[in-house]
C-alpha cells in the first residue's frame, strides 16, 4: 500500500463540544469512536472517503477527563494536546482543524527517512482501542514532547494492523475533495513529504496552514487550520 492521507484531526476542548461542532458544520451525524488508554483521549469519527482518498476519515478528539494516560511519566499526549496555549485557544474559540495523519506501509522506514533529513518524527508506539468488531491496533509516530512539527503541517505517521477504521464505518455523505499545505519553509516541508512517499500533496509558500475541502449535504465546506 502506498503512503497516503489517513485521517484529519479536529481538536476540541471536550468531546461533546467537538461532536456538536462537526455535526453543525457538516450536517451529518458522527459515527462512534472510542477511548485511547495509552494517551487518555477519546474520539468520534466520520468517514470522508472519496475516489481520491479511498480510506480517509475525520477524527474529532479530546482529552478524556476520566482517564489517566498509560504513557511513561513526563511523556505528552499526541497532537500537542497537552500544550497549554493550544488548549486555551480551544476553550476560547472552539474546535479546530489542527493536524493530519498519513498511513505508511512501513512506519520504521518512514521515520528513518525523516531522520535522514534531520527531522525527529518521534518514536514508534504500539496503540490500540477496543471496538464492537474487536481490537483495533496500529503503530504511530509520537514524540515524547507531543509536538506535531511544521505547525501541524507535517503529518503524524501511522501503520495499521489488519483492520482499518473505515472498514466498519458507514458512508456519511461527506467526502474529502482536497488537502493542501502552506508553510514558510516550503522546501523543507515538501522534501519531508516526498521522503515519506507523499508525492501528490500541494505545498505552497505562506503562513503555516492546512486547508481542506469537503463535499457535504450542506455544500462545499472549506476548513483552515
Amino acid at each position: 500500500m502506498a503512503t497516503s492521507l489517513d485521517h484529519l484531526v479536529i481538536l476540541a476542548a471536550t468531546l461533546p463540544e467537538g461532536v456538536a461542532w462537526c455535526e453543525a458544520t457538516f450536517g451529518v451525524a458522527l459515527a462512534p469512536g472510542g477511548e485511547h488508554p495509552l494517551m487518555g483521549t477519546h474520539n468520534r469519527l466520520l468517514n470522508i472517503s472519496s475516489p481520491a482518498h479511498p480510506r480517509a476519515y475525520l477524527e474529532v478528539i479530546a482529552i478524556n477527563p476520566g482517564a489517566t494516560p498509560a504513557r511513561a511519566a513526563g511523556a505528552r499526549r499526541w497532537f500537542d494536546m497537552d500544550n497549554e496555549a493550544l488548549q486555551a485557544q480551544l476553550h476560547q474559540t472552539g474546535p479546530q482543524l489542527a493536524h493530519w495523519v498519513a498511513q505508511v506501509p512501513d512506519i520504521t522506514t518512514s521515520v528513518a527517512a525523516l531522520a535522514a533529513q534531520g527531522i525527529n518524527r518521534g518514536r514508534v508506539l504500539a496503540a490500540s482501542r477496543p471496538t464492537p468488531q474487536g481490537l483495533l491496533a496500529w503503530q504511530i509516530s509520537v514524540r515524547d514532547d507531543g509536538q506535531r512539527l511544521f505547525d501541524g503541517c507535517l503529518p503524524t505517521l501511522i501503520e495499521w494492523g489488519s483492520t482499518h477504521p473505515t472498514h466498519s464505518m458507514p458512508d456519511s455523505g461527506v467526502t474529502l475533495q482536497s488537502l493542501a499545505l502552506r508553510h514558510p519553509d516550503t522546501a523543507a516541508l515538501r522534501a519531508a513529504c516526498e521522503a515519506m512517499g507523499l508525492q501528490d500533496i500541494a505545498v505552497t509558500p505562506g503562513p503555516a496552514q492546512i486547508q481542506i475541502q469537503l463535499a457535504t449535504p450542506r455544500g462545499l465546506v472549506t476548513l483552515h487550520s
